[in-house]
């Protein structure tokens, strides 16, 4: 299992090594979009929740493949999420739900679960054959052991994000594709890994809780 310093360079370098790059570029643009159909879907009840999943599946499935292919982003695969759209949705809303119930145990619990969602969009691009369970099932199983290093990866990105937010917080656009690529490697590893790594740092059994 790679370090999350050589994630993140893998990460750099499938987007081009360079913020104005077209790789990087054309994923900027892509969470763009994807960010402007979420704020514009905020306004209309519950219709944040019918998108989720299938924008979910979709960002998974552009993310992974500028990781395992080294091409620019495809703006068309935004709506690929979309074709298989029932069992899309119910994924996005199972994850949802029980992310939610599990922070109304406090703050902790709710972060711990969705680190161990986290690999479910994912899982989903790979197996379209599996269901909203199996997704999560297995997102959990691949997660077991690596939560905090996940944990690390998502807050390494905070430097990029205040040095973003002194360019007006425009800067702060182009951290979306850098994280959302090295969370792609994430899983690229993780499914590429010939046995789990001890899981010291757990807060909670795991086994049988959703």
């Amino acid at each position: 299992m790679m370090s999350n310093s050589q994630i993140r360079a893998r990460a750099r370098e499938a987007l081009g090594n360079s913020i104005f790059e077209e790789r990087w570029l054309f994923a900027l643009l892509v969470g763009l979009i994807i960010t402007a159909i979420n704020s514009v879907a905020s306004y209309i009840p519950f219709a944040s929740l019918i998108i989720v999943g299938p924008l979910g599946v979709s960002a998974a499935g552009i993310f992974l493949s500028i990781m395992r292919t080294g091409e620019k982003a495809r703006i068309e695969g935004m709506f690929d999420g979309f074709k298989d759209f029932a069992p899309n949705l119910l994924l996005g809303l199972m994850i949802s739900l029980f992310t939610f119930l599990w922070s109304l145990l406090f703050i902790i619990p709710g972060i711990i679960k969705g680190l161990s969602y986290s690999m479910a969009y994912y899982i989903k691009i790979d197996h379209p054959e599996y269901d909203w369970k199996a997704c999560i099932e297995e997102s959990k199983k691949m997660t077991y052991g690596y939560k905090w290093q996940i944990f690390c990866l998502q807050l390494s990105f905070i430097g990029w994000i205040l040095l973003g937010m002194l360019c007006c917080g425009i800067g702060v656009l182009w951290v979306t594709p850098y994280s959302s690529a090295a969370l792609a490697e994430f899983y690229n590893q993780l499914k590429a890994k010939d046995a789990p790594a001890d899981d010291s740092a757990e807060a909670f059994t795991e086994e049988t809780a959703l």
